[in-house]
């Protein structure tokens, strides 16, 4: 349950007099640090910002005088507004409100004004002009000017590089408290963000990035606020739970980024005589290959002694292969579900007796000409087939197997 100061957002033209930015503080327990903080952004926008704004005051359910400070300033300033939230959550307060704006552009900042205002204009006017989508202030990007203690510059460095490292994260900095977004683009992503904490921002940009949306970066000047009351330890493990379900919910598809996608990301600029989304399609059945190679020469390896050349060959190609089809099915090319995936494997098997017919012709004329090749010889000979099957390979299986 909330009380809101806010207009609802409706589903036709925002009216002339919508405000073109929404500045979002969300806050709990906040009353002494509340009234000069808005009071200084607000003379901030009044002086700098050349377009109408609104200051939204989003009360996580406090227990002091908050609110009354809230209700204060939404009565002194006619750009300021006041919504007052029954639960805590800084995701599940820049949800609700965003949701009910009618402003363009939806940005927050932390209530302590850690974040040097003079970058509130460089981070939303690429949303204001379309060219990006979202945008957030980064300590970490160079430019930067950063004024904190060692332990908070380490964790946060390492919750970048985790990101970086688990969910392949280009965005250089999660959790700065200064972002923004165009509302067309919250209309979309919001709903699909399920994280009410600090988490919500992670996930946002994790969603956005991996659904082709702009993200633009500003390098911020931030001074570190001393009487921080962020719990370090719970958030670190919420953050580290949050990861794990992102990663599960990439993986299963659960996170409709396909729909997203169409709706919302960037297509690539056109390159004449390159096919719409190959780079990305090599790249990735690039990357499946290697493995899928590096897994053959080991099964061929451990069954070379055993089995004899030949038999050792069609088993470790026959199960790399059923693994492969699996593999570019889901990465490569992005199908999902269970729907035709016996047909795939048909295919991909036909696939298969050529590449395998490329691979057991090499051997059979190395053994030709040599009664008996050295290991090294017969290895490198079956990498030199393997490259032109997997070229044939990734030929058929766009053009045939996963043909659009």
């Amino acid at each position: 349950m909330s009380l809101s100061t806010l207009p609802s957002q409706d589903a036709g033209p925002r009216p002339v007099s919508a405000p073109v930015l929404d500045v979002v503080i969300p806050v709990y327990n906040e009353e002494t640090d509340l009234e000069p903080c808005v009071r200084r952004l607000h003379g901030y926008l009044a002086e700098s910002f050349p377009y109408r704004f609104r200051i939204t005051i989003a009360d996580n359910a406090s227990v002091d005088a908050t609110p009354t400070v809230a209700r204060m300033l939404a009565d002194r300033y006619p750009e300021v507004a006041s919504v007052r939230l029954a639960e805590k959550g800084r995701g599940r307060a820049l949800k609700h409100v965003w949701s009910q704006s009618d402003a363009a552009v939806l940005a927050y900042m932390d209530v302590d004004l850690s974040t040097d205002l003079g970058a509130l204009l460089p981070l939303v006017a690429p949303l204001i002009s379309g060219h990006s989508d979202l945008a957030i202030g980064s300590r970490l990007a160079r430019g930067s000017r950063v004024v904190r203690g060692a332990k908070r510059e380490f964790i946060s460095r390492s919750y970048n590089l985790l990101l970086r490292g688990t969910l392949a994260a280009r965005f250089s900095d999660a959790q700065c408290g200064f972002k923004a977004i165009r509302a067309e683009v919250a209309a979309r992503l919001l709903p699909v963000v399920e994280d009410t904490a600090w988490f919500f921002d992670t996930e946002m940009l994790i969603i956005a990035e991996r659904a082709g949306l702009r993200i633009h970066e500003v390098p911020v000047d931030w001074v570190d606020d001393p009487d921080s009351r962020v719990d370090i330890a719970a958030t670190a493990m919420a953050d580290l739970k949050g990861i794990a379900r992102i990663t599960r919910g990439l993986s299963t598809g659960r996170i409709p980024l396909t729909a997203l996608r169409e709706q919302l990301g960037r297509n690539p600029l056109p390159v004449d005589g390159v096919p719409a989304g190959l780079t990305g399609q090599l790249i990735r059945f690039a990357g499946v290959g290697i493995a899928s190679t590096l897994a053959y020469l080991v099964l061929y390896a451990l069954l070379r002694a055993g089995l004899g050349p030949q038999w050792a060959n069609l088993t470790a190609l026959l199960v790399t292969a059923v693994a492969n089809t699996a593999a570019n099915r889901r990465f490569t090319f992005g199908v999902r579900g269970a729907g035709g995936a016996w047909r795939h494997q048909a295919q991909g098997l036909t696939v298969f007796a050529i590449g395998l017919a490329l691979t057991s012709g090499s051997l059979a004329l190395l053994h030709a000409v040599t009664a008996t090749p050295s290991r090294p010889a017969e290895l490198a000979i079956l990498v030199l087939a393997n490259l032109l099957a997997t070229a044939m390979r990734f030929l058929m299986l766009r053009a045939w197997v996963f043909r659009s």
